[in-house]
């Protein structure tokens, strides 16, 4: 399928996203929103695809934020709308049953910081600048950065980009727990690339079940969550994978994972 604002290619399992406006610095509008949610419906049901990784054209933004041109258009009810829309895109990208990487190749701002949290792990280029400059417009963030950064980095740090709209580098987030990892910008898919391919090195429904375990797990108490995992251990156990994994390690041999 082709897409206006979004290049897509697959390449050894592993599917390239890349936000595709560097005229506007990548910015988010109504239409690129719709085209990532229709992109990552494809990857959920592609078995081709193991693994993602998200990033922006270009060498300055990965997303500099959401088209201002847009927003300046709200109402109460049309913001209510517009992040209600951006959420539901974002919770599909947190959620799918693949590990979704953002290589952040420069400015992840607003949006673009938003959208960076919803991905299931960060690496960041060298010069990457990360920002929740919102209130600088009179508005707070509203596809999920005022909760996913506070869970990501913990409130003090998430009150302080939020409140104050200040930038922090690649090294500043790598410190606060932002990213992941920090690299070279020439080196940034290639790091990302090779994550990505530690884990689709390991059994496929166990990584599946672990992100459902985190990500739902932090939305319960500590005593649900336990219970929930004590289950998706359970079924992990019931797997070929599994009988593989201790298999293969018996034996001192590399497992031939199935995902089954």
């Amino acid at each position: 399928m082709a897409y206006k604002n979004i290049l897509f290619e697959v390449k050894e399992r592993i599917a390239y996203v890349t936000i595709n406006r560097p005229q506007v610095l990548n910015a988010l509008n109504i239409e690129t929103v719709k085209e990532l949610s229709e992109v990552f419906s494809a990857i959920e049901k592609d078995e081709k695809v193991a693994s993602v990784i998200l990033t922006g054209a270009g060498e300055k933004a990965f997303v500099a934020g959401a088209d201002i041109s847009e927003l300046a258009k709200l109402d109460a009810l049309g913001g209510r709308d517009f992040a209600l829309n951006g959420q539901r895109v974002f919770n599909q990208i947190e959620n799918l049953s693949k590990p979704v990487i953002a290589a952040i190749n420069g400015f992840a701002l607003g949006g673009g910081c938003e959208l960076a949290l919803a991905c299931t792990l960060r690496v960041a280029a060298e010069t990457a600048k990360f920002g929740q400059p919102e209130v600088n417009l009179g508005i707070i963030p509203g596809y999920g950065g005022t909760q996913r950064l506070a869970r990501q980095v913990g409130k003090g740090h998430a009150l302080e980009m939020v409140l104050t709209g200040n930038m922090v580098s690649a090294e500043e987030a790598y410190r606060i727990g932002l990213v992941n990892k920090v690299a070279p910008l020439s080196e940034l898919l290639n790091e990302a690339k090779k994550l990505a391919e530690v884990i689709m090195s390991k059994g496929p429904v166990a990584v599946r079940l672990a992100m459902v375990a985190i990500n739902q797990g932090l939305q319960m108490s500590l005593q649900q969550g336990l219970h929930m995992e004590a289950s998706l251990f359970g079924l992990t156990c019931a797997t070929e994978d599994m009988k593989e994994g201790t298999s293969a390690f018996l034996e001192k041999r590399k497992p031939a994972f199935k995902g089954k």
